[in-house]
């Protein structure tokens, strides 16, 4: 029978076999631990597993995942979750704001290991209110690149029962910066997984993540993958010539330049820079590729 690892915490791993949800324990042994890995996790939540006697024996092949690199000194890889229908940013405008430039790099790996990503826009009870203009400009960059921007709010409700239509039948990972109320958000859709949150300073900012481990629980139908809250995230294997590829609003302007190869920095004749200067792209998205672009490291070469 095939298993899907729905938690992982160091050597040790829950698994169900999905759709039927019957968590069973399990370790990891042997040759899996040693074969090529280079990341922290050789298995992850949401890969599909055969076990017998409670020992993890084959890891199937992946259709997607999700992976970061540390941003520390150790610059760990880390896979997030595996086999995914889509994830969801959970994102905010007030403390803790989530840099465009996290949201940016996150939706590069998205497009890089070909997992569909939704923008939820959460807390909207305060932005809706307080920053109606910081709210538009952002689902114009945002929406403006491809990408679905949902407004959600998980104290009033709002957006909930789009979210749970949408979450039917799909394994979805949420993910974002701690604070940011992905736990708030995923306990609105189901009240009664009682997902522990965190109150912080401010009144207002109710659902700081104290998520410790990625898992994955049934919800709405569906299979919704909870995970800490994330500081940093550097890219994975993506060469400095492919990163436009991954920002879908580039790539479908680079056609028409005049050179290929083209960096979209300084070329003449460069439809990137024209789109650029007509704000058919934004600034914001830009610099964050500049950015990207201009990264030190080996890994963007």
């Amino acid at each position: 029978m095939q298993y899907t690892v729905i938690k992982h915490t160091g050597s040790r791993y829950l698994v169900s076999p999905l759709p039927l949800w019957a968590p069973a324990p399990c370790v990891l042994r042997g040759k899996i631990r040693l074969q090529g890995v280079s990341t922290t996790n050789p298995v992850a939540v949401g890969d599909k597993v055969e076990v017998a006697d409670g020992v993890i024996k084959v890891v199937h092949a992946r259709k997607n995942y999700i992976i970061r690199r540390s941003t520390n000194l150790s610059r760990q890889e880390h896979i997030i979750a595996a086999n995914l229908d889509c994830a969801y940013l959970v994102v905010s405008l007030v403390l803790p704001r989530t840099s465009l430039e996290f949201i940016d790099r996150f939706l590069v790996t998205c497009e890089a290991y070909k997992v569909p990503a939704v923008i939820l826009l959460n807390k909207m009870d305060i932005l809706q209110k307080e920053m109606p203009d910081e709210v538009a400009r952002f689902k114009e960059i945002y929406e403006g690149a491809g990408y679905p921007v949902w407004e959600t709010s998980a104290l009033t409700g709002e957006g909930v029962e789009r979210l749970q239509a949408a979450i039917c039948g799909q394994v979805a990972l949420f993910s974002g910066v701690s604070g940011v109320g992905k736990s708030s958000l995923i306990n609105a859709l189901d009240s009664d997984l009682g997902l522990k949150t965190g109150e912080i300073s401010d009144y207002h900012l109710k659902g700081k993540h104290t998520t410790t481990f990625y898992e994955m629980f049934p919800v709405a139908g569906g299979f919704v993958i909870d995970s800490p809250g994330i500081k940093g995230f550097g890219l994975v294997e993506v060469g400095r010539e492919e990163v436009y590829h991954f920002f879908p609003e580039l790539f479908k302007a680079a056609a028409d330049c005049r050179f290929n190869p083209c960096t979209h920095t300084h070329e003449p004749d460069c439809a990137v820079i024209a789109a650029l200067e007509q704000r058919a792209i934004s600034p914001e998205r830009y610099e964050s590729y500049l950015k990207i672009l201009d990264e030190e490291g080996g890994k963007y070469r």
